[in-house]
């Protein structure tokens, strides 16, 4: 009869030729494990430290912590250690907290300011837009590209009771004060109509010089001068909405006949979309280029009604009678959009 072996016991690794690991191994083991920890990460018990709520437990982690953290730090092998396993974790410095509401940048210097809701128009997100408002006054004022458009808002909106002030200065530009300073001129203006609702149409006439950052002076039409520029529209712009009370309707400018001034009206038109962004819901930028130039490509006549129709003046830059008309159609329906008249 063979006798029957109970493999239940630990002595069965002994007969089979392994080795059995005792209580006194274990001891060794987690030992081993705690001298490396303290010898590569010795800051972490510390760190640990600071996420255990006080109390008895907290107070003897940190009284651990300290000493292995002063070893650790005069050795290299809690840089090493970071080197090697960087690729497994997320960085410190990158992770949590960057995103939080006011922080700073990585110098601590200048912060990111905030988005707002004035940055969104509601119809651009699909949101449900505010109830409209009744129109009582509309100021129309800009450079030469403003007439006729004056006249032919006043005409049509005069039967509704709206009161259009026309005022438009001829030869003026937000790049150049020397005839007008429309940091002054637009503050003027709101002091002493105080409008519903603006509409700009300006460039004609951009291209001057500008003061850079540094006091030194730019020729148009780098990005420096673009930044310039967008900064005096932004101005101008933050001005004519009082404060969200008014709405301003800005006109881009239609693409012109001359090469030169073609490039200048780029920029122009590009200014006016970077200086609009913060205020989005009471900016409304009104484009020009698809309905008379598509393409950015100049033409005198477009299809009206199925009729090419002459829409330009001779110099190749202003809109005639029938072109303002069909730009007031294009006011007049982001106007109803917001007001009821």
């Amino acid at each position: 009869m063979s006798q029957h072996t109970d493999d239940s016991e630990m002595s069965r690794f002994e007969r089979r030729g392994q080795h059995v690991y005792g209580a006194r191994d274990a001891v060794g083991a987690v030992a081993l494990v705690a001298l490396l920890l303290i010898l590569f990460a010795g800051g972490s018990i510390r760190d640990a430290a600071a996420q255990i709520d006080q109390g008895i437990g907290q107070e003897i982690v940190e009284a651990v912590g300290g000493p292995t953290e002063w070893l650790a730090e005069r050795l290299p092998l809690d840089e090493a250690q970071h080197e090697l396993t960087a690729g497994l974790s997320p960085d410190a410095e990158l992770a949590g907290g960057a995103f939080d509401e006011g922080a700073a940048t990585a110098t601590g210097a200048a912060r990111v300011p905030p988005v707002t809701a004035a940055a969104f128009d509601p119809a651009a997100i699909g949101a449900p837009p505010p109830p409209k408002a009744e129109l009582e006054t509309l100021l129309v004022t800009g450079d030469s590209l403003a007439t006729p458009l004056d006249t032919e808002l006043a005409r049509r909106l005069a039967p509704d009771g709206v009161e259009v002030v026309r005022d438009p200065h001829l030869g003026t530009a937000i790049s150049g004060t020397a005839i007008a300073d429309w940091g002054e001129l637009s503050t003027a203006q709101v002091a002493r109509e105080a409008p519903d609702a603006v509409v700009v149409f300006i460039g004609a006439n951009e291209g001057f010089a500008l003061p850079g950052p540094g006091g030194e002076q730019l020729e148009c039409c780098g990005v420096d001068y673009a930044a310039a520029f967008a900064n005096r529209v932004r101005q101008v712009m933050d001005t004519y909405r009082r404060d969200g009370e008014a709405k301003v309707y800005w006109l881009t400018v239609m693409t012109p006949r001359d090469p030169q001034s073609a490039r200048v009206i780029k920029m122009v038109n590009a200014a006016i979309e970077v200086a609009a962004q913060p205020w989005r819901d009471q900016i409304r930028i009104v484009d020009t280029v698809p309905i008379f130039t598509p393409g950015d490509s100049y033409r005198d006549a477009i299809d009206v009604d199925g009729a090419e129709t002459i829409v330009r003046e001779s110099d190749g830059i202003h809109l005639n009678a029938e072109g303002s008309s069909i730009a007031a159609d294009a006011v007049l329906d982001r106007i109803d959009a917001d007001f009821t008249r």
